[in-house]
C-alpha cells in the first residue's frame, strides 16, 4: 500500500467513526485504527484544518467531534474510492492467479499449495474453483491449526503431500517467502503473480 493510500485509509476511517458517534475520543480512535495516539492527533488536526471535522468542548475538558457537510462529502468520496480500488485489486488478483493456474494445468501440475495467509490467499482459493486443480492447503506458520475457506493452514511444506507446485500468496513479505521456498523446491515450481514484484531466480518460470 502506498503512503497516500494509507493516509487516505486513515482519514476515511476517522471520518467514518466520527460520523457514527460524536462521543468518540482520540484514544478510542487510535485503538480502533491500530495507530499511535500521536499519529491520531495529527490526522484529527488535519481533518479540522481541512474543515472536515468540527470540535466542540464539553465540560469538563472533554470534546465532541462532528462531521461538517464537507466532511460528510469527503467521507463518501473516500469510501467510494476505497470500494473501487478494492474491486480493482480483487479482479487483478483473481486474473493473475487464474493465469498461474492455467500455466499449472498446461504443465500437468494439478496438486498445488499456497504460501501465505490473508486476503490474497482467499482470492487465490476462489480463483482456483474455476480451474481443474486441487489445492492441498496454505503454508503459513503463524496461522497453524486454522482454515482459510475450508483449506487447512500448516506450518511448513512438509506437512502437506508433496504438491506439484507452490504459489506465493503472502502480501507482506513475498520475496522472503519465495526465497525460502526455492531452497526446497525447483524455482520453476514456485510461482508468483506479477503484482507481487518478486525477483525470481533465473532458473524459475512464471
Amino acid at each position: 500500500m502506498s503512503r497516500k493510500a494509507r493516509e487516505d485509509e486513515i482519514m476515511r476511517d476517522i471520518l467514518v467513526r466520527v460520523g457514527e458517534s460524536e462521543h468518540v475520543n482520540q484514544r478510542t480512535l487510535a485503538k480502533e485504527l491500530g495507530i499511535a495516539l500521536g499519529m491520531t492527533n495529527t490526522y484529527v488536526r488535519r481533518c479540522v484544518r481541512k474543515g472536515l471535522i468540527k470540535i466542540s468542548e464539553i465540560p469538563p475538558n472533554r470534546y465532541a467531534y462532528y462531521l461538517t457537510p464537507q466532511g460528510f462529502t469527503e467521507k463518501t468520496r473516500l469510501t467510494a474510492e476505497y470500494l473501487s480500488d478494492s474491486l480493482t485489486f480483487f479482479r487483478r488478483s483473481r486474473n493473475q492467479y487464474g493465469e498461474i493456474y492455467e500455466h499449472c494445468v498446461a504443465s500437468g501440475w494439478r496438486h498445488l499449495a499456497l504460501a501465505g495467509a490473508g486476503e490474497l490467499a482467499e482470492i487465490a482459493i476462489l480463483s482456483a474453483r474455476e480451474h481443474d486443480i486441487v489445492l492441498q492447503g496454505v503454508i503459513a506458520g503463524a496461522e497453524v491449526g486454522e482454515h482459510i475457506l475450508d483449506l487447512p493452514v500448516v506450518a511448513e511444506l512438509g506437512a502437506l503431500e508433496r504438491p506439484d507446485a507452490v504459489i506465493v500468496t503472502d502480501f507482506n513479505e513475498p520475496q522472503a517467502v519465495y526465497d525460502g521456498l526455492i531452497e526446497i523446491l525447483p524455482p520453476a515450481r514456485v510461482l508468483t503473480p506479477h503484482m507481487l514484484h518478486v525477483e525470481r531466480s533465473p532458473e524459475g518460470g512464471a
